[in-house]
């Protein structure tokens, strides 16, 4: 399963902090890992207490989860000081996962989150690091330094907050109006992202959002992407919050949307693929730039609904390895070649690259498969293509790309995943 990591606060009402984002990256078919910056003591009323962990501690806690486990997002909820600052961002700074900054300042029921060096810290040390920063209304005109009364106001304080280059998503909730709209800036470009008003979002529904980015972005979907499809899910959790206590109530995490995407399967099932390659194939059966798997959504139209391995899988000093995680759009020429494929054989959605090696084209033949040599250019993928299924009569178990010797490639081609690591295992 895909892994996210939270460094946020523990909240005693279960209602944001910790104990939303674990729920909320559950939902999404995440598990989340966590870092406590602070536990609060609070409820539904207003904050009792803060006790923020020693920052040895925090960093004791980001060290032990990222030298064990395999964290494809981050997000960072209340770090509370610029001392928890500084050292999260010291290490998150070396890791390739893309951040999520959530800039919790005040809870939901008003109390301050932070000490008054924190600001200062998260937009020196943190926001150049990060991918997307969330504020709200409040957060925003902290960050940008300015009041907020209008949508020139809101693009040019994105604009200030996203200057080091992270891109921002400006939430609306806290503005007045028939609809929601939230701002989302990236790559200096806005877009608007509208829904109608709810009833006032209760306890944990920042938490709630970015958490659900943070893992939706750990599923392979790109900013906007994940950005909307998780606003989808905030407003479901809005639309179904509940009452705990005797003050806000609090957003309910534990929702699904209806005809959930098949790609969080897809992506799944890359992934324990590329698992059991790592464990499975021999070095010399790795091509020289490395090796890949891909898999198509039913009906693919494009390489941007093709997912692989996010570049390739390669040996490195002698240990073959992901180079990261399943990704829509990966693999753009293997795609190219399964799209034919595909128009052919619908349900043949997978392909995998090998080195070319006469010893496996010698097993396959004995265990039954069928290989086709075809010469497979860059500028000729459909033709090629095409001639390896006239020469086979069907889609074969693979082509073999003639090409130059240095380049020579094996592409098997199965139905799924699971079906090519049946056809690996009697090759090998």
């Amino acid at each position: 399963m895909r892994t996210a990591l939270t460094v946020a606060g523990s909240d005693s009402i279960g209602g944001a902090g910790i104990q939303v984002d674990i729920k909320a990256m559950a939902v999404v078919g995440v598990h989340a890992t966590s870092v406590i910056t602070a536990v609060t003591a609070q409820n539904t009323q207003g904050v009792d207490g803060i006790f923020p962990m020693p920052v040895e501690f925090v960093q004791a806690q980001l060290e032990s989860v990222l030298k064990d486990c395999d964290i494809i997002a981050v997000k960072t909820g209340m770090l509370y000081s610029a001392e928890i600052v500084e050292t999260v961002a010291d290490i998150l700074e070396d890791h390739e996962a893309p951040l999520v900054v959530d800039p919790v300042m005040v809870s939901g029921t008003g109390c301050s989150l932070c000490e008054d060096d924190f600001v200062k810290a998260l937009k020196k040390k943190l926001l150049p690091i990060c991918e997307l920063v969330t504020p709200n209304r409040q957060e925003a005109e902290v960050l940008a330094g300015m009041k907020i009364k209008n949508e020139d106001d809101i693009t040019l304080a994105c604009e200030l907050i996203g200057k080091q280059g992270s891109s921002v998503l400006f939430k609306g909730g806290h503005l007045k109006g028939p609809k929601v709209t939230d701002y989302l800036y990236l790559s200096s470009e806005f877009n608007k992202l509208e829904y109608p008003r709810l009833a006032p979002s209760g306890h944990g529904s920042g938490c709630c959002l970015s958490s659900y980015i943070t893992a939706n972005m750990a599923k392979g979907l790109d900013i906007v992407n994940a950005v909307m499809k998780s606003r989808e899910l905030i407003q479901e959790s809005i639309a179904t919050q509940y009452r705990i206590g005797k003050g806000d109530v609090v957003v309910n995490p534990m929702v699904k949307l209806k005809g959930d995407s098949d790609k969080f399967k897809i992506l799944d099932s890359l992934d324990n693929a590329a698992n059991r390659i790592v464990d499975l194939v021999p070095d010399e059966f790795v091509p020289r730039g490395g090796m890949n798997i891909a898999y198509a959504l039913k009906d693919a139209a494009g390489p941007e609904e093709i997912a692989a391995i996010d570049k390739r899988l390669v040996v490195h000093n002698g240990i073959l390895k992901k180079n990261g995680p399943a990704k829509f759009g990966a693999a753009e020429h293997l795609s190219y070649v399964l799209l034919d494929i595909m128009k052919h054989e619908p349900k043949d959605r997978c392909i995998m690259s090998l080195a070319y090696r006469q010893d496996i084209i010698d097993v396959m033949e004995e265990v039954g498969m069928t290989a086709v040599n075809v010469e497979m250019s860059k500028d000729k993928v459909s033709e090629a293509t095409e001639k390896a299924i006239q020469l086979a009569g069907k889609v074969p178990d693979a082509i073999v790309d003639k090409g130059s010797k240095k380049d020579r490639i094996i592409r098997m081609i199965a139905r799924n995943p699971e079906l090519m690591m049946e056809k690996l295992d009697s090759i090998l």
